[in-house]
């Protein structure tokens, strides 16, 4: 039961980014993303108008904070030195990392991007009004291929998942609200998960549980992307259900097609079709496969079946540290201007979320699940089951 990355996984990380930093002309590397921040140190925090600025050099880590991450920060091992300044916009953040980088000796740095990122309001200056800048995306193209520990994690927040895919299965009945369902079910399975690691489990989470369970139903999964309605479940809704589990900062991503009731004919039709483009896309991904191959073989079967004009969107993404990641099974991946031709393919490694869907003007009909790629072939990690009959919630 694997709960929280081995500290070797960052040795092995800095290790990389340094080997990246010796190729260059640059004196350190710098970060502003927070993603990349915890990948390489551990340190994860809330991106805000508060900027937080990583620096590598060949043998020392710094880190540039806001006052009020300071105490957060400082245990960090991996980290050397870690320099703050009080707040935003009274505080001048970008300055003290450049203050940070003139004691390290660095007039010229890689970085992830020309100064901070315009959230919540921030606004600040280049950082290359300071210093020479040459852009890396080292840490993203890390993070495409995975270690046996990440696929660890990414399996267990699964099997967490499903626990909560489950209490959500049994919680829903003709007159429950969608919302109170969910929160039920993601209250249920975090205490279970809670409970079951004990202090084992790495906090990643401010109020609210590990565990999320919840769905979209009736018209509002006709939308991809819809909302949680304000209504009361009926007999004859259509649900699109999502669940995932928060392990150090890794995620699955298992989602199904339910039906309130027994589903019509016009239902089982829909969610047939959707369930074949899944079975389709999972039997073309493997490793030493096009990228694009994989949302061309669904594609393919969708025009044949006379339905291309109710998909939406590509058959699916990358996953890890974030929700979405590339590389994304799309068929325009190849011509994709940041993809260089040794990355069209799928390698070992790579874990992505399967989820070609079909929408109508009344519902729509998705499952997702989360699928590793192995040297030999893929692992499916999710594990809830797929036919309509276990996703059918008698009424």
């Amino acid at each position: 039961m694997a709960t929280a990355l081995p500290a070797s996984a960052f040795r092995d990380r800095i290790e990389a980014v340094r080997q990246e930093l010796a190729e260059t002309d640059a004196d350190a590397a710098v970060w502003f993303g927070a993603t990349a921040i915890e990948y390489v140190t551990g340190f994860a925090h809330i991106q805000t108008e508060r900027p937080v600025v990583l620096a590598l050099t060949r043998d020392r880590i710094e880190i540039t904070v806001p006052r009020l991450e300071v105490e957060r920060v400082d245990p960090n091992e991996r980290i050397d030195t870690v320099h703050h300044y009080f707040d935003y916009p009274q505080g001048r953040p970008i300055e003290t990392a450049v203050e940070m980088l003139d004691g390290l000796g660095a007039e010229s740095v890689a970085a992830d991007a020309d100064g901070a990122p315009g959230v919540m309001g921030y606004e600040g200056p280049a950082l290359s009004e300071f210093v020479d800048v040459e852009t890396q995306s080292w840490v993203d193209r890390m993070r495409w291929e995975k270690t046996d520990a990440e696929i660890d994690l990414v399996r267990e927040s699964a099997k967490w998942a499903n626990l909560g895919h489950r209490y959500l299965a049994d919680y829903t009945e003709v007159g429950a609200h969608p919302a109170t369902v969910s929160q039920r079910a993601s209250m249920e399975a975090s205490r279970a998960m809670l409970d079951t690691l004990g202090d084992r489990y790495v906090e990643r989470v401010r109020g609210s549980g590990p565990v999320h369970a919840g769905y979209i139903s009736g018209e509002e999964t006709a939308l991809p992307h819809g909302h949680t309605p304000n209504e009361r479940l009926s007999e004859g809704d259509v649900l699109v259900t999502g669940a995932s589990a928060n392990v150090d900062g890794y995620h699955s991503e298992l989602e199904r097609t339910m039906f309130v009731g027994e589903p019509d004919d016009d239902q089982r039709h829909y969610f047939a079709l959707m369930k074949e483009a899944q079975d389709i896309a999972v039997d073309a991904l493997g490793p030493g496969v096009e990228v694009a191959y994989v949302d061309e073989a669904v594609h393919d079967f969708f025009v044949e079946q006379g339905v291309a004009d109710l998909a939406q969107h590509h058959v699916g993404h990358n996953i890890g540290l974030s929700a979405h990641e590339p590389p994304y099974l799309d068929r325009g991946w190849s011509e994709y201007d940041h993809v260089e031709a040794d990355d069209t393919v799928i390698r070992p490694g790579q874990v992505y979320t399967i989820e070609p869907g079909v929408y109508t003007d009344e519902f729509g009909y998705r499952h997702s699940d989360t699928i590793a790629v192995t040297e030999d072939g893929v692992e499916w990690l999710t594990f809830f089951p797929r036919d309509v009959e276990a996703n059918t919630i008698r009424v």
